[in-house]
């Protein structure tokens, strides 16, 4: 597989890994669909692409779910296909269960669970109707374990493994692959973004995300394994993709050595 001539359709875009990937993708021969909520972000993503007159802008807000349908649509008429959509807009937690309000957590899963999967859906049928294509989502090491102060957070990641792992075997036989990586620690702004227990964002960068991988070395890694077709992804740190295996090999274990960790 390589990308020349692929339409790949890029959410959350307007910073942090989504712009990196843009970024190192427009060096690719390939066309781009950038999108989110944040046009200003997206306009400067699309100024620092290669070849920008191959990158068209596509806003959406993943809450509204519902809308995407024709989100969808406009996309394969942007450039007459799309063959790789990477589910990458989302929103971060740092809250207790105890002190979280269940709007915070209905929004989260509105966001990084319904949204990501009704976007999912509507591009569904094109590449079912193509015979090929490629979803990528990216979720988060959350995604495997669950720490403190991320419980609804991780909630919807591990949905997300839940819904593209049984996906993956429904649409095999269209030739659609799925892949789905699962970041440690990347320095971008979801921290500062992050919800705290009201629905409010935190607005401070945790020391974790500060010191965790740049978002340009995270995206070179991910277009290898979208190149590869890899079902599954690990980036992070060395903590982080050792607690994936921990927690599958030696549970309990897992569960004592993260109520110390440091999250944040």
């Amino acid at each position: 597989m390589n990308f020349t001539n692929k339409v790949i359709w890029i959410t959350g875009a307007s910073s942090g890994i989504g712009k990196s990937l843009a970024l190192e993708l427009s060096k690719q021969n390939c066309k781009l669909i950038l999108s989110s909520r944040n046009q200003n972000g997206l306009d400067k993503t699309k100024s620092l692409c290669k070849n920008p007159v191959n990158v068209s802008i596509l806003t959406l807000d993943l809450e509204q779910y519902k809308n995407l349908k024709s989100k969808a649509e406009e996309a394969i008429q942007l450039f007459g296909k799309v063959d790789i959509l990477i589910n990458n807009g989302g929103i971060s937690q740092r809250s207790f269960a105890k002190d979280t309000l269940i709007e915070v957590d209905e929004r989260l899963m509105n966001i990084n669970y319904l949204g990501t999967i009704a976007l999912s859906k509507a591009i569904l049928p094109h590449f079912i109707e193509r015979k090929s294509g490629h979803f990528v989502t990216i979720t988060s090491i959350v995604g495997k374990i669950g720490t403190p102060l991320r419980s609804s957070y991780a909630a919807s990641k591990h949905a997300l493994h839940g819904f593209f792992d049984s996906l993956r075997a429904e649409i095999h036989q269209y030739n659609i692959s799925v892949t789905i990586a699962c970041p440690g620690f990347v320095k971008t702004n979801v921290s500062i973004n992050a919800l705290t227990a009201d629905g409010t964002p935190q607005n401070i960068m945790d020391n974790a995300t500060s010191t965790g991988l740049t978002s340009d070395y995270f995206a070179k890694k991910l277009i290898k394994a979208i190149l590869k077709e890899k079902e599954e992804v690990y980036i992070g740190g060395l903590k982080e993709r050792l607690a994936v295996y921990v927690k599958r090999f030696f549970p309990k274990l897992l569960s004592k050595m993260i109520r110390k960790a440091s999250v944040t």
